[in-house]
């Protein structure tokens, strides 16, 4: 009797399953149902869910080098970005007792991202990098463009505050950005909305923590079921005035921005409250950190300002800002007073062969250049930049670099660049107690300002780095 049941169970289900196989196979036939009227013929097919969907054709196309698919008829398009950064830097003259700089390579950034527009007003992108087999999540956002002059974000994307962080990296006129950029936010989960007009452009937010890798997911994580601590939240604003955007051939970028940020939860649950402010001086493949506050804990909350003037005539760009970050302790914890941290820079590159720069008037900021000749282009750059954070009883060191570059824009897809810089450090630029930036009187090395021997300036030092970058 049992082997009855069990026999009669097999034959039952392998009925069932010839008959759904055939039912499925039936079904994802594509129809061509007829047209109502007034209304176009669809096609339509059979998901993997066993339901039914509209069907539409696709063009694949290269659009400069960038591989697209679309349907303009349907409002469609969906596309690949990825970019790969590869560099290499060689550092010399550095002082007696300083800690060494080892030279080296690196996959600086390794990018793949899909973006696509959806149904005319709506758009969406995911965007991670897979540098030195790292992986992080970079922007993951939704938007809708279906008002006019207005657009709505939510996701994790760059808070628009800073001209030089919110230039995509590919379009950067130097290596890496400027020091003082330091303190500007970068990407945080958020909600925002742009507003835009030729004149004038402006932006606010709500944002909240970083989700860019696995240990602040982890903090996070952790803040909330430990300590049952927020993750904290800021607001962000930015208005930018363009006076010449009636001329084909010049840009004028007259922009304020304003964050007010308070603590959050992307540190350990044991630093929560606290924030920590570092920069490297020019490149990751040195990753000592000379410049670092170290966690400064009991924060309220930071306000942050920054005032930037760009421009562009033909070949020529230009910019600068200054950026402020004024840490605001908790009067009910501790009385301390208010942290004051600063940075400025102003840079420029000049195309040689005929070129002319663009800016992109949605995004308030420069985007690629247009080569002036056949074989590419090549663009000489120089920048001095400054980066300050001893205030008070905080002392993470000052620098200021000099920088000179020479860029190989060959097209859309491929750029080369040279680097060379010398960055100057100021004795407290120790990174928090960790480097050593000199010799005592006993003529052995040591990390305290006070002890070095001789000349209390901090370390110097010259850097030579080259980038081959592809976008595709």
């Amino acid at each position: 009797m049992k082997r009855f049941f069990t026999t009669s169970f097999v034959v039952l289900w392998a009925l069932c399953s010839f008959e759904a196989v055939a039912q499925r196979h039936h079904h994802h036939h594509r129809t061509h149902p007829s047209p109502l009227k007034g209304e176009s013929a669809m096609m339509t097919d059979v998901n993997q869910y066993g339901q039914t969907v509209g069907v539409v054709p696709l063009s694949a196309e290269s659009q400069d080098g960038f591989l697209v698919f679309q349907n303009k008829q349907a409002n469609y398009r969906i596309w690949f970005d990825i970019r790969v950064q590869t560099d290499g830097a060689v550092f010399w003259g550095t002082p007696d007792g300083a800690d060494k700089i080892g030279n080296g390579v690196s996959i600086r950034r390794a990018r793949f991202a899909v973006k696509g527009e959806f149904r005319k007003d709506w758009y969406g992108e995911l965007d991670m990098d897979l540098a030195d087999g790292v992986v992080e999540l970079k922007d993951a956002y939704m938007r809708y463009d279906g008002i006019r002059n207005l657009q709505l974000q939510v996701g994790n994307f760059k808070e628009n505050f800073s001209i030089s962080r919110n230039t995509t990296s590919r379009y950067l006129q130097f290596i890496e950005r400027p020091m003082a950029v330091a303190f500007a936010p970068s990407r945080h989960i958020g909600l925002q909305a742009k507003f835009e007009v030729p004149v004038f452009w402006a932006a606010a937010g709500a944002f909240f923590q970083p989700v860019d890798g696995a240990e602040t997911r982890t903090n996070v994580e952790d803040n909330n079921k430990d300590a049952g601590n927020s993750t904290g939240y800021s607001f962000t604003g930015k208005v930018a005035f363009r006076p010449l955007y009636e001329m084909e051939d010049a840009s004028l970028h007259i922009a304020l921005a304003a964050s007010y940020r308070t603590p959050k939860a992307d540190l350990s649950p044991n630093r929560y409250g606290s924030v920590r402010i570092s920069s490297r001086n020019a490149t990751v493949i040195n990753r000592k950190k000379y410049l670092d506050t170290g966690y400064i804990p009991d924060v309220n909350f930071e306000m942050m300002y920054t005032a930037e003037l760009a421009g562009h005539y033909k070949g020529l760009r230009w910019e600068a800002a200054y950026l402020r970050d004024d840490v605001h302790i908790d009067e009910h914890i501790t009385d301390s007073p208010t942290k004051h941290f600063w940075g400025v820079y102003a840079q420029a590159g000049i195309l040689l062969f005929g070129g002319h720069q663009n800016y992109d008037a949605g995004g308030a900021k420069y985007t690629r250049i247009t080569p002036g000749r056949s074989w590419g282009d090549l663009e000489l750059c120089a920048r001095y930049d400054r980066l300050d954070l001893d205030s008070q009883d905080i002392r993470g060191g000052a620098a200021n670099g000099w920088t000179v570059g020479l860029n190989y824009w060959v097209n859309s897809n491929i750029k080369m660049m040279l680097n060379y810089q010398y960055v100057k450090n100021n004795a407290n630029a120790n990174g928090n107690g960790k480097l050593n930036i000199g010799l005592d009187s006993a003529g052995e090395p040591t990390t305290n300002p006070a002890d070095v021997a001789g000349s209390k300036s901090g370390v110097g030092y010259n850097m030579l780095a080259c980038r081959f970058e592809i976008n595709f």
